[in-house]
């Protein structure tokens, strides 16, 4: 087995990139995406309505206890209709592409 030498090959790319002026620039649009009918059948949803409502809840979560924390009761009632709110609007959301997804 060769001896692997990750940071002599860390050092090398680093070294390519510095004096080979840099990596490869990526082409950016000036215009905002668009949402076709095309761009919708062509896209896989990846995120699962569980994974998607799980993350919004661990977000929330966490700002809650951190207004807990600091007993900011004003800011605990605040996160609480806003994380109501939110997963509402994610609840239409993901049943909106669940249907797109159908059709």
């Amino acid at each position: 087995m060769a001896n692997f030498n990750a940071r002599g090959q860390l050092l090398g790319i680093a070294r390519r990139l510095l004096l080979e002026g840099g990596a490869p620039r990526a082409v950016v649009s000036t215009h905002p995406p668009r949402l076709t009918a095309e761009a919708l059948e062509n896209s896989r949803m990846s995120r699962s309505r569980e994974r998607i409502l799980a993350n919004l809840d661990d977000m929330y979560r966490e700002a809650f206890e951190r207004a807990k924390a600091t007993e900011d009761e004003a800011g605990m009632k605040a996160l609480d209709f806003s994380y109501r709110r939110e997963q509402l609007y994610f609840e239409i959301l993901l049943d909106v592409r669940d249907a797109i997804e159908r059709r």
